[in-house]
């Protein structure tokens, strides 16, 4: 089977003999809307194909279409003038590059359409690009933009830049509102949305499907498109692997599934990842490969947010919906670059419940976010990790704590802040590290034990305390008598009480009962 890793075009696919998952029906409905679409979905999740697949059907190549569900369901396979403007490709460092790459894409259609050479801006090249492309074609037209936000996210952190940005996205999507009698069709794709009070807010015709549980399929792959299209390609995994194929099937929905793009909605795998374990016949967090954007932690940085809220806070859909509530919080950036994603929904409140999609996710973007958690010097976060994870499962707290000291004692930190918040996450990253290689749980019914640590040969009971003391924490231990389930247990256990200062920012104390 010849897998469509990184091709974007759809007639490429097609007529190159690549896998191609049939979403055809669901293009054809949005298609006869006859509306102005916008569609968030993470990165590499299919939505520059699915732009490309729109622009092959309004083009009418009605050949490229042969066996899917198009074929039956269109009849008429008209020709429109289509407008694609691609943000994608591009470094946008100054007002000039997003300047270029739009006059790039104006030169090009200006060729077939003509240009006046009155109009000088980006506003009234584009208007009259639409009102011309229709007056020779005598079609209205179809304008699909794909990765609009790219130059937006990318100015993050300059907020001039970001400014001058906006201002021009907004006045060029405001066309496709004034000319909008001269326009057939309209979808604009992105990572992310800004709206209400930026690039979005002239064109208050927009119907976002983002968290539209008919269109939740259109990005993506689902457990059954898994078993229609793949199954034979899933039994060779399976065997690669010395798995059964159930075993198989059970690892790859825990490591790639569990994206939900509206409470209730199917379950849908990240289409890059499937592809590539399928391709490679291995296991790996394939999605992460490709870098995750810096701009997360930058909006992490600026709340000065608490990681272990993550999976705990309940949020609206208008806070999920746009990033223009990004200066409230930095979940809206955080669930719609794929980072975290819909577990549960409260009708009553109308509020939202996040967590990570899977595995692949929740261990991807915790490494990252270690690199900036992890003192300067001391080397990369993983490393750090997997030597502590070592000590751990072999018995030897005084080394872990060691090095645990030691992370915290080089002074120079890429992320400083407030000391108890800095003190707090750092921790909760290392720990939720381990949970993959060891079992962490945090509650009693006595109380709320800082950490438990589980492995196979070793109990280990941590309490921490700010600007206490390690005798105090380790009283606490024995006063809630969190030891008190593995009385009967064979495993050797340790309580470990930990106090850390806030004033030099370092692990003060540490004591093993």
């Amino acid at each position: 089977m010849k897998y469509p890793l990184g091709i974007q075009s759809f007639e490429k696919l097609r007529t190159g003999g690549f896998a191609y998952v049939d979403k055809t029906a669901l293009v054809y409905q949005m298609a006869k809307a006859e509306q102005h679409f916008f569609l968030s979905r993470p990165r590499r999740f299919g939505k520059s194909l699915l732009i490309s697949t729109l622009e092959a059907y309004f083009l009418g190549k009605r050949e490229l279409f042969r066996g899917l569900a198009m074929e039956q369901l269109e009849q008429d396979w008209l020709q429109y003038p289509v407008l694609h403007l691609d943000l994608n490709a591009e470094k946008y460092d100054s007002p000039a590059a997003l300047d270029a790459v739009l006059d790039w894409h104006f030169r090009q259609w200006e060729l077939i359409y003509g240009r006046d050479e009155n109009d000088t801006t980006p506003t009234q090249r584009f208007k009259s690009l639409i009102r011309t492309a229709n007056e020779k074609t005598g079609m209205k037209v179809v304008i699909l933009v794909d990765e609009y936000d790219k130059p937006v996210l990318q100015a993050i952190g300059n907020p001039e830049l970001q400014d001058d940005y906006r201002s021009t996205l907004k006045a060029l999507f405001g066309v496709a509102k004034s000319m909008d009698a001269y326009i057939q069709f309209g979808l604009f794709t992105g990572g992310t949305k800004f709206s209400k009070v930026s690039v979005f807010s002239d064109l208050n015709n927009l119907t976002d499907i983002s968290m539209d549980e008919r269109y939740a399929e259109l990005c993506g792959i689902t457990e059954a498109e898994i078993h229609a299209n793949f199954d034979s390609e899933v039994q060779l995994l399976a065997d690669k692997n010395g798995m059964t194929k159930e075993e198989c099937y059970a690892t790859l929905k825990r490591r790639y599934d569990g994206y939900h793009f509206e409470a209730g909605s199917v379950g849908m795998y990240n289409p890059y990842s499937l592809l590539n374990t399928l391709d490679r016949k291995r296991f790996k967090d394939y999605w992460f490969e490709t870098g995750t954007p810096s701009y997360i932690v930058s909006v992490i940085r600026q709340h000065s947010y608490d990681l272990d809220r993550l999976t705990s806070e309940e949020v609206t859909a208008d806070l999920l919906g746009s990033l223009d509530s990004i200066d409230k919080s930095p979940l809206p950036i955080i669930y719609q670059s794929g980072y975290l994603t819909i577990k549960d929904y409260d009708p009553r409140f109308g509020s939202y419940r996040l967590g990570f999609p899977n595995e692949e996710v929740e261990r991807g973007f915790t490494k990252f976010l270690m690199q900036y958690y992890t003192p300067k010097g001391m080397g990369e976060g993983q490393h750090f990790i997997a030597n502590f994870v070592k000590d751990v499962e072999t018995g030897k707290p005084e080394q872990f704590m060691q090095r645990l000291e030691s992370f915290f004692a080089q002074g120079d930190y890429e992320v400083a802040g407030d000391a108890e918040l800095y003190f707090h996450n750092a921790v909760s990253l290392v720990f939720r590290m381990m949970g993959f290689y060891t079992e962490v749980e945090r509650h009693t019914t006595d109380g709320r034990m800082d950490m438990l640590v589980k492995t196979a040969d070793y109990v280990y009971i941590l309490e921490f305390k700010l600007d206490r003391s390690a005798d105090e924490a380790l009283q606490q231990i024995e006063a809630k008598q969190y030891a008190a389930p593995f009385a009967a247990d064979p495993r050797t256990l340790y309580k470990i009480g930990v106090n850390f200062s806030s004033q030099t920012r370092r692990v003060e104390g540490w004591k093993i009962g």
